[in-house]
């Protein structure tokens, strides 16, 4: 009788946790919604980027589920879903194809999180106290030695 020296591998143990990291990454970005109005002059231009651009950059991002919703009445938008349960709304009714297209890009490209501003004079924050400056072996009256 031979000894078995693996263990089977089942099938559970095929699975992996999903991570941003060095080896892999997970996009932020689940869903882009793109509303515009069929007779509103305002959503001429995103009309023309949904006929004509819009197929191009669904087959750049085909992580990405693009959908194209008309709602009449309404001034054309551009709506980003994120991973973390939180949307970005941009309004594109006074933008040309081109900004319309930059628009989307930068909905792509976000994370989704909440921007928070910079308050005046907390510019960097730790979770740890710090001393105060950096000491170094030079600014001694002894020097220090090893």
């Amino acid at each position: 009788m031979v000894p078995r020296l693996a263990k089977p591998l089942l099938r559970a143990q095929l699975r992996s946790v999903p991570a941003n990291g060095h080896t892999a990454f997970i996009p932020h970005i689940r869903k882009v919604v793109l509303e515009f109005c069929q007779h509103n002059p305002s959503s001429a231009n995103a009309r023309i980027f949904i006929s004509k651009d819009l197929e191009r950059v669904a087959c750049q991002n085909p992580h990405v589920e693009f959908v194209v919703k008309q709602r009449n009445g309404h001034e054309p938008i551009a709506r980003g879903f994120y991973a973390n349960g939180r949307d970005k709304v941009i309004p594109v009714q006074k933008l040309e194809v081109t900004g319309i297209e930059k628009k989307v890009q930068l909905i792509l490209d976000s994370s989704g999180a909440k921007i928070k501003p910079l308050k005046k004079g907390r510019i960097v924050e730790s979770s740890t106290a710090a001393a105060r400056g950096i000491w170094s072996g030079l600014h001694v009256d002894t020097p220090f030695t090893i």
